[in-house]
């Protein structure tokens, strides 16, 4: 299936092929903060329909993961990252898919506090 999703302002738009189920609810530092709900999948299954000049990043930690956010509404749509296996991933923030039924999501829950 694909999701289209965006930023607030529209200025970060992304078209993601892929099925969502299952999404991540992590309690580190960051994702709390941010209020995520997570989906992961490869890299080459998301197709930005704006200018990838038009995303920020943010990272910390181990700087292992770049976080993309919208400078303008502040909305952080995706992250960007390589799997344990070596491939390129993302953290789809399905929050940023308007159209989803966030409801009908099952949710599991990370202690990434502990990590």
């Amino acid at each position: 299936m694909i999701h289209q999703g965006s930023c607030h302002c529209g200025r970060i738009a992304f078209e993601a092929e892929t099925d969502i189920g299952t999404v991540m609810e992590c309690n580190c530092s960051h994702c709390a903060r941010k209020g995520y709900l997570l989906h992961f999948m490869p890299r080459e299954k998301l197709r930005l329909t704006t200018p990838e000049a038009n995303l920020s990043t943010y990272t910390f930690n181990k700087h292992a993961i770049r976080h993309r956010f919208c400078e303008v509404c502040g909305c952080a749509p995706f992250g960007e990252g390589t799997s344990p296996n070596g491939e390129r991933t993302v953290a789809l923030n399905v929050r940023c898919i308007p159209a989803l039924d966030l409801a009908t999501l099952k949710v599991k829950q990370v202690d990434g506090r502990s990590l």
